[in-house]
């Protein structure tokens, strides 16, 4: 079987089904992470005498389930390619996000202990399914087109993200300066109408796409203990992999510098945009759609650019825009006043640029990955590559702490260097050499 020519023939109603699955999962990360929960968990559910802990609180709850994403992504990612059965595993890893998300409901002011559970649980499922689905893409998509497949996946994910977040304008509509109680209970709703979006989102990817993963000569009908030994063998001959995949694994080191960056963003963004700019409310999730609209167009036209400049350059012309975006953000008083508008509306037009970005960096990302792995290693390189995306995270949580140190405003200076020492190291991964070798061996 080669990226060519799959066994079975693509039909565009697979290609939707995959893309759905971002649509899906894109309503957890933007509600959950980034805009609505975030801000709400810091300044609600955290206690006003742990106030001058809340980022940390946040950066903890992020690092426990990066933790554990990067423990178990490449294992179960072994099992996958053992045992063929990709969508039985992304099955389970959507199902404990969707719990995790529900149990929110639950947590009330001052139980920070339990919200941390829910939030571990409900991230920790979700980046697992976000590396397992991206182990579809090479089976999908043929080199002429992984990037425009990725780009319309990662656009249509952020579709998804903006109608989740039109979902909670409707439904958070209370003030929590007039009506505290009302605004808890309809942050605590949301979370019930965003685990049912995740998982009725995700059912297309169940019906539509096709398992073609093959299962390994011997594992077809293996139990779980013998496909458990068997992973456990592949994980600890690591070495090999690395030997197998040299400029793969540099294309990894440098992601994750880079990512590192990104991660403070997403993780951040509301509680930034609240704390620092004083924008709440419906406000906040209208710069949220903002966001989302800019990343669909910058996922998708980046996309259609890939194909021409490659992965590697597109990645660096997105880094140069996140760059670009963020020195925006740091200089916000000067250009609000240079341009006459207030900082909620230049911070509005300052964060549609950093969005184009957003998408673009990811799907390009992704595509590079599908571009260089092999099929019958897909689902464990794509583990991989979501670990070092983990590891990422956990280096870019150093914000939390050094925000609450420093200030938000100067912390940022610090998402700058990720960007400038990824786009150094980027440079210097002979990619064109990988792809030859990869055409080569198929």
């Amino acid at each position: 079987m080669t990226r060519d020519a799959p066994a079975l023939p693509v039909k565009k109603r697979e290609i939707l089904g995959w893309a759905m699955y971002d649509f899906a999962n894109s309503s957890y990360t933007t509600v959950v992470v980034t805009f609505v929960y975030s801000a709400f968990f810091v300044n609600y559910i955290v206690p006003p005498e742990l106030a001058h802990l809340k980022n940390t609180f946040w950066s903890i709850a992020v690092a426990l389930s990066t933790t554990l994403a990067i423990i178990l992504a490449p294992f179960v990612g072994v099992l996958c390619d053992f045992s063929g059965k990709k969508k039985k595993y992304l099955a389970w890893c959507t199902l404990a996000s969707i719990v995790g998300t529900s149990g929110l409901f639950f947590v009330n002011p001052g139980q920070v202990g339990l919200g941390l559970l829910f939030l571990v649980i409900s991230n920790t499922g979700w980046m697992l399914s976000e590396s397992f689905i991206a182990s579809f893409l090479p089976e999908l998509a043929s080199p002429k087109n992984m990037g425009k497949v990725s780009g319309i996946g990662w656009g249509i994910g952020y579709i998804g993200g903006l109608l989740s977040l039109l979902l909670m304008f409707r439904i958070i509509t209370s003030s929590a300066q007039l009506h505290l109680a009302a605004y808890i209970n309809e942050n605590q709703l949301a979370m019930i109408f965003i685990a049912l979006f995740y998982a009725l989102g995700a059912l297309p990817t169940f019906l539509l796409v096709k398992e073609r993963a093959v299962a390994q000569p011997g594992f077809a009908d293996a139990d779980l203990t013998t496909l458990l030994k068997a992973g456990t063998g592949r994980i600890l001959a690591m070495k090999s992999l690395v030997l197998e995949y040299p400029i793969l694994f540099r294309f990894f080191i440098a992601f994750m510098v880079y990512s590192a960056g990104i991660s403070v963003v997403v993780k951040f963004f509301g509680i930034y945009a609240q704390d620092e700019i004083g924008i709440t409310g419906s406000d906040l999730v209208l710069i949220g759609a903002t966001l989302q609209i800019s990343s669909m167009v910058g996922a998708i036209g980046f996309g259609y650019l890939e194909d021409k400049l490659g992965s590697k350059g597109t990645i660096l012309l997105s880094l140069a825009w996140w760059l670009l975006g963020i020195i925006g953000i740091y200089s916000l008083t000067p250009l609000a006043e240079l341009f006459g508008l207030s900082q909620e509306h230049m911070f509005t037009v300052l964060a549609f640029i950093a969005g184009s970005a957003l998408g673009a960096t990811q799907s390009a990302s992704r595509a590079l990955v599908g571009l260089l792995a092999k099929p019958k290693d897909s689902a464990l390189l794509f583990g991989l590559w979501g670990t070092f995306g983990r590891f990422a995270i956990i280096i870019g949580m150093t914000f939390g702490p050094i925000s609450d140190l420093l200030g938000r405003h100067t912390a940022l200076l610090f998402i700058m260097v990720y960007f400038i020492i990824g786009a150094l190291m980027l440079m210097a991964v002979p990619i064109h050499q990988a792809l030859r070798s990869t055409v080569s061996d198929l």
